[in-house]
This record gives C-alpha cells, structure tokens and sequence, in this order.
C-alpha cells in the first residue's frame, strides 16, 4: 500500500469520527460534507473517478442541502 493511500484512509476515519462526535445538526451536516469530499479523495486515490464523481455530488452538494432544509423546517414548525 502506498503512503498516499494510508493518508487518504486516515483522512476518512477521522473524518467520520468527528461527523460522529459533532452534536449540532447544523455543524454535523458542514462536517459530513468535509467528510464526503474525504471520501472523493479516497476514491480518487484509489482510481475509481466515477464513484469519486457520483460521491462529490451525493456528499458536497445534495446531503448537506436536504439536511439543512430539513432542519429549517422543523425548527420553523416549533416557533
């Protein structure tokens, strides 16, 4: 295993450990999307681009955008 592959795994695991250990919503899902684009480096390094492409949306841009409405919405049905 080449050393950029370790790095890029090690990037991963404390990428999740921190989404798990984050305890706001908000904060967790800007942490998640870090997380993802972790997640397309480790693909990328592992020379799988379509994954890594179909991540970078999925983890960078529609996760992070359903949660944060999701949230909107139920803090705006408490008020």
């Amino acid at each position: 295993m080449i050393p950029l592959q370790v790095v890029s795994m090690l990037l991963v695991a404390l990428g999740a450990t921190a989404v798990v250990l984050t305890r706001d919503l908000v904060r967790q899902a800007i942490v998640l999307g870090f997380y993802g684009f972790g997640l397309v480096v480790l693909f990328v390094v592992f020379q799988a681009p379509d994954v890594a492409l179909s991540e970078l949306v999925v983890s960078g841009i529609a996760y992070p955008l359903v949660l944060v409405a999701t949230i909107a919405r139920v803090l705006a049905g408490k008020r």
